[in-house]
């Protein structure tokens, strides 16, 4: 995991504390949230989240609802 200054590239020699599996455990908090939207076929999510063109603006509200009700940004 590296970071980037206007002058150039960072690689920390330790994981910052608190950041031990942080994607898998991203994952699996955005699996439960959207759990029955993935079932229905009308969204696929792997750390982004697409969505399916059929009815994509109800499906976009009920995402972005959720991520709020869960204090999650977007």
């Amino acid at each position: 995991m590296a970071f980037t200054a206007p002058e150039e590239s960072y690689k920390p020699t330790v994981i910052f504390f608190g950041l031990t599996n942080l994607l898998a455990t991203f994952q699996a908090i955005i699996n439960d949230i959207l759990r029955d939207l993935v079932d229905t076929n009308s969204i696929a999510n792997f750390i982004e989240i697409a969505i399916d063109l059929e009815g994509h603006d109800d499906i976009v509200k009920e995402v972005i609802k959720r991520m709020v009700e869960n204090d999650l940004y977007i």
